[in-house]
């Protein structure tokens, strides 16, 4: 009955233990979870206010299908002012999520025959949607010692003529792994006198602790001409479940192919989101944002610290991002039976590495209060204890 293009793919693996977590602790059982990529924050009032005020505006109708002018207008002005990127309202649709972005883009793009380059580890959605739209993933692997970032030598090996599409996440999910100017100007050069496609996945580029942050577009007008920006409100404004995400390329024709194919799906996004998203755009949350980014820095110290002191284990300070991924390869290279046992016996969730291609790796989110992370923390070092006995 089903076809052969849905039995590729898989459930997400962080939704899967999410869920988990969710049910035993409904059971009664004593859970701390690390598994969710969702800040424990609440959304700041100022988009909160906007939306009130649109549903007694009774801004409750259908809406263009790439998203109301206002909003588009708030977009722009937002890479303009913050990423030196220029886009016209053409250049931009708004979507309902990231990943939505992500999947109409891929479908508008990618077919059978066609190479995507995605680094790994990798945000697990990514080598699905390839699968789901024919084409091959080819994964470049990377390491702790490079902090999980590929080098110009690793892309320039692994393009061919079928390559169609480069995937990049910065700062990234699961790793916190951000990339310097420096280093995309390197990408840029590799890529340059080819027809590849940048998707830049920059969801968290407002959680940024060491550095600055740089747009993949905003480093060359060659990148600018290349690269597809995906972002949203989901993580650094804390509007997980207000489903808003946006994308951006200088290719108006690729924007309105992806218009075409939400006008026959999803059509606009919720419009009482819309309106919402504006000030989560226009500097007016600012300050909220930056409340949250302190927090989270001083709980991803905190975790590093009591990490790297457990024996047997070891994490890189993570440069963005609300994540740690911590290497248990001198415990177990079965990431799935190590983070099974974990949330069995300790009654602690995180996820697997294998699950974003990594084996020998657990995601560790600390978007939680930092007494849960002193907790979980010792539970972890107590069941590592028992495994080395």
């Amino acid at each position: 009955m089903l076809t052969d293009r849905i039995n590729t793919l898989s459930e997400s693996i962080t939704i899967a233990i999410s869920t988990l977590a969710t049910e035993l602790k409904a059971q009664g059982k004593d859970i701390i979870s690390f598994s969710a990529g969702e800040p424990d924050f609440d959304t700041p009032q100022v988009i909160k206010d906007a939306a009130i005020a649109a549903i007694n505006e009774g801004f409750t109708k259908y809406t263009a299908v790439d998203g109301i002018p206002a909003l588009k207008t708030a977009i722009a002005n937002k890479l303009k002012r913050e990423n030196g990127l220029t886009y016209a309202p053409n250049q931009i649709i708004t979507n309902n999520g990231a990943k939505h972005s992500l999947f109409n883009l891929f479908a508008a793009t990618i077919q059978k025959g066609d190479e995507v380059i995605i680094p790994s580890p990798y945000w697990v959605t990514y080598p699905e949607l390839v699968s789901y739209f024919g084409g091959s993933v080819v994964e470049i692997e990377t390491h702790d010692d490079n902090e999980f970032k590929i080098t110009p030598e690793q892309l320039k090996k692994a393009l061919t003529f079928k390559t169609k599409m480069l995937v990049l996440t910065s700062p990234s999910n699961p790793t916190g792994s951000v990339y310097s100017r420096t280093e995309l100007e390197e990408i840029g050069k590799i890529l340059e006198g080819t027809n590849i496609i940048v998707a830049s996945d920059e969801m968290y580029e407002k959680l940024i602790y060491d550095g600055e942050f740089t747009s993949a577009a905003a480093v060359s007008d060659d990148m600018f001409k290349r690269t597809v920006t995906i972002n949203g409100l989901s993580k650094s404004v804390a509007m997980t479940g207000w489903r808003f995400g946006y994308m951006a390329s200088h290719n108006t024709e690729l924007i309105q192919a992806t218009k075409k194919l939400q006008s026959q799906s999803t059509s606009n996004i919720n419009s009482i989101t819309q309106k919402a998203a504006i000030p989560g755009l226009d500097g007016s949350a600012d300050a909220e944002i930056e409340k949250m980014r302190v927090a989270f820095k001083e709980r991803r110290d905190e975790a590093v610290r009591l990490i790297n002191a457990i024996d047997g284990l070891s994490v890189y300070k993570p440069n963005g991002a609300f994540y740690l991924f911590v290497n248990i390869k001198e415990i177990s290279n079965d990431s799935m039976q190590f983070c099974k046992d974990l949330l069995e016996k300790k009654g602690v969730a995180v996820v697997p590495g294998v699950g974003f291609g990594s084996e020998g790796y657990f995601r560790f989110s600390f978007a939680t209060d930092i007494d849960s992370i002193h907790k979980g923390i010792k539970r972890i070092e107590e069941f590592v204890k028992e495994l080395k006995v």
